[in-house]
């Protein structure tokens, strides 16, 4: 007799039938399965219901996941009053701060575990619960390539601290006293008070970094319930979007709703206009551009550029701008930001509810007097916040976040001072020999993909001590690394080909003259082609202790660039010939060019 799954499902293989051991006997691994689920308490009735699978990332290190327990709870309420049995699993969880080399290196192990972990286990959808940085990406990447019914909820920002009435916020706020405490305006006792309370709560950072870029971005693309991504941690609201998350997962059981279903080249075009909109993290294009691949999409970086040139900065808050996401989650998270950036949106690009964009823009309900979301008539920045960068030290491209960049150095042409490592740059940054001026050029190379390995984000230069304490605060600096979404300044990133595959980057000596203008997308070497030749004769790639083996041999072996995300060259899915974003101005062009 079949059992509700399999009526719900038109006769699928699903419940504890779905994806059986392999004893050579069907009945029996099916027999086998029963007894040790029966163990943990089940009644046949309960294994009779549809099976929604909750994706557990809490860890004692993760403090951004710190309310995923009471967060299961919930999904789990929902899910129940909806019919159907949740089952709670464990995959990796990663801390931005308690991952080394960078979590950017394992979020490949998240998605693989992520994937594997949905294909081996019976169950008709998947609630995943995200946080930071690295997991929301890593958990859609993985739900992509297994591609069964699947919702996203993210454990929220945290609410913010104070000091000597300074209101404080993680990490941007992290970054700002560390600086001031560098160039001496801070001294140990009032850096170690501030330390405890920049983090007050649990959540993710309060800015817009990564974090809270990917949660948005997420909720653009149509695979979380509107309003999730703005919602505090310590908010019951964050509990009640929980729950009816649950609801909405049997629901996509039974309507076998896919994420290839949701995810398409629209809905990731849609999030990439958020994803300038707000001055997101630009860490987000990796992320995204990841999450595509695993879809067979491609992200074209020059329709990327061209969104930008249309699409303005609203969201006025740090480090672009002045506020936190509770904030925006007051003034009514991503609802007034879709409203005023709506003509510029696939409005009919399905949702994982069944609804399309539109129709959940025009139910959207909020504080119509907010000044949080700024009206496109007066934009935080006339321009998106991320600008793609092309030229000879990157012919595949590199990006600035010209939102939070300095406007007196958006066009500039410096001396080289250069660091092979990030561990040259440890060594040296700080030494009173070093030979820099506030006018030249920091950079840094061998901290790509490959180089560092994992790209971390330490393309935020620290402004050498000498010249923090003349009172320096930004240069203009370049690298093949990430920065942090909370990170602000003149900071080019993700040049490509990065150093370490022998990148013009590789080829950067002291003294080269370099130039950067934002205005018209360029990033330049001024180096002589015969110089260039003799230099790329003598370059031998960096090697890293135990890349020989283990998961630093499949990394080593695997991962592509910036501009392909990131991922593992055999996780791409099939291509699609399909690209993505897609731009009025820049279709209409390509089309009068053909």
């Amino acid at each position: 007799m079949k059992d509700q799954n399999d009526k719900a499902s038109g006769g699928q293989i699903s419940g504890m039938r779905q994806g059986l051991t392999q004893y050579g006997d069907e009945g029996f691994s099916l027999f086998l399965r029963s007894a040790f689920i029966k163990a943990m308490g089940y009644s046949d009735t309960a294994l009779n219901r549809p099976i929604v699978g909750i994706v557990n990332t809490y860890s004692g290190y993760n403090a951004c996941h710190r309310n995923v327990p009471e967060m299961i709870e919930a999904i789990k309420r929902g899910v129940l009053m909806a019919g159907g049995l949740p089952i709670d699993f464990p995959v990796i969880s990663m801390h931005e701060s308690f991952s080394a080399p960078t979590s950017m290196y394992l979020r490949n192990l998240m998605a693989m575990d992520t994937e594997e972990m949905i294909r081996a286990q019976p169950m008709q959808s998947v609630v995943l619960i995200g946080g930071c940085d690295k997991t929301v990406p890593a958990l859609l990447m993985g739900a992509a390539s297994a591609d069964i019914p699947a919702i996203l909820t993210v454990t929220g920002p945290m609410s913010t601290g104070s000091y000597q009435g300074q209101r404080l916020g993680a990490c941007t706020d992290c970054r700002s006293m560390w600086g001031k405490h560098r160039a001496g305006e801070l001294d140990k006792e009032e850096i170690t008070q501030i330390n405890g309370h920049l983090a007050p709560t649990a959540g993710t950072c309060m800015v817009m970094g990564t974090a809270s870029t990917m949660a948005l971005t997420a909720e653009a693309l149509g695979i979380m319930l509107p309003g999730g991504g703005s919602i505090p941690a310590v908010h019951a609201d964050r509990l009640r979007h929980a729950e009816i998350t649950g609801e909405e997962a049997v629901r996509i059981a039974i309507a076998r709703r896919k994420p290839s279903q949701v995810l398409t080249k629209e809905a990731f075009s849609n999030a990439f206009r958020v994803l300038q909109a707000i001055g997101g993290s630009t860490n987000g294009l990796i992320h995204l551009t990841a999450v595509a691949g695993r879809l067979g999409i491609k992200v074209d970086l020059q329709a990327f550029d061209a969104i930008s040139q249309e699409t303005p900065v609203l969201v006025d808050l740090k480090p672009s701008g002045q506020h936190y996401m509770e904030d925006l989650h007051k003034a009514g998270g991503l609802a007034p930001v879709l409203r005023e950036i709506r003509h510029l949106l696939h409005t009919d690009a399905m949702t994982i509810t069944g609804e399309t964009l539109g129709e959940i823009i025009d139910k959207a309900r909020f504080w119509e007097g907010q000044n949080i979301v700024r009206p496109a008539s007066n934009p935080i920045y006339p321009k998106g916040g991320i600008r793609v960068l092309q030229g000879n030290l990157a012919p595949e491209g590199a990006i600035i976040k010209q939102a939070a960049a300095s406007k007196h150095l958006m066009r500039h042409r410096g001396r080289a001072v250069v660091f092979n490592s990030l561990a040259d740059m440890a060594a040296r940054i700080d030494s009173s020999d070093l030979d820099v001026e506030a006018d030249d050029v920091l950079v840094l190379t061998n901290a790509g993909p490959k180089g560092a390995p994992g790209m971390p984000e330490s393309g935020y230069i620290p402004i050498p001590r000498k010249l923090a304490q003349r009172g320096v605060k930004d240069m203009v600096r370049i690298s093949d690394a990430r920065m942090s979404g909370t990170a602000y300044g003149t900071v080019v990133l993700h040049i490509c080909p990065e150093a370490a595959v022998g990148g013009p980057l590789a080829l950067i000596r002291d003294g080269d003259m370099i130039t950067l203008d934002v205005e018209q997308g360029l990033i330049l070497h001024e180096i002589p082609e015969e110089e260039l030749t003799a230099r790329s004769a003598d370059w031998v790639a960096p090697q890293h202790l135990g890349q020989e083996r283990g998961y630093m041999k499949l990394f080593m072996d695997s991962v592509q660039q910036a501009n392909m995300g990131c991922d593992f060259d055999f996780l791409n899915g099939p291509a699609t010939m399909q690209s993505t974003p897609i731009a009025a101005s820049w279709t209409a062009a390509k089309e009068a060019a053909e």
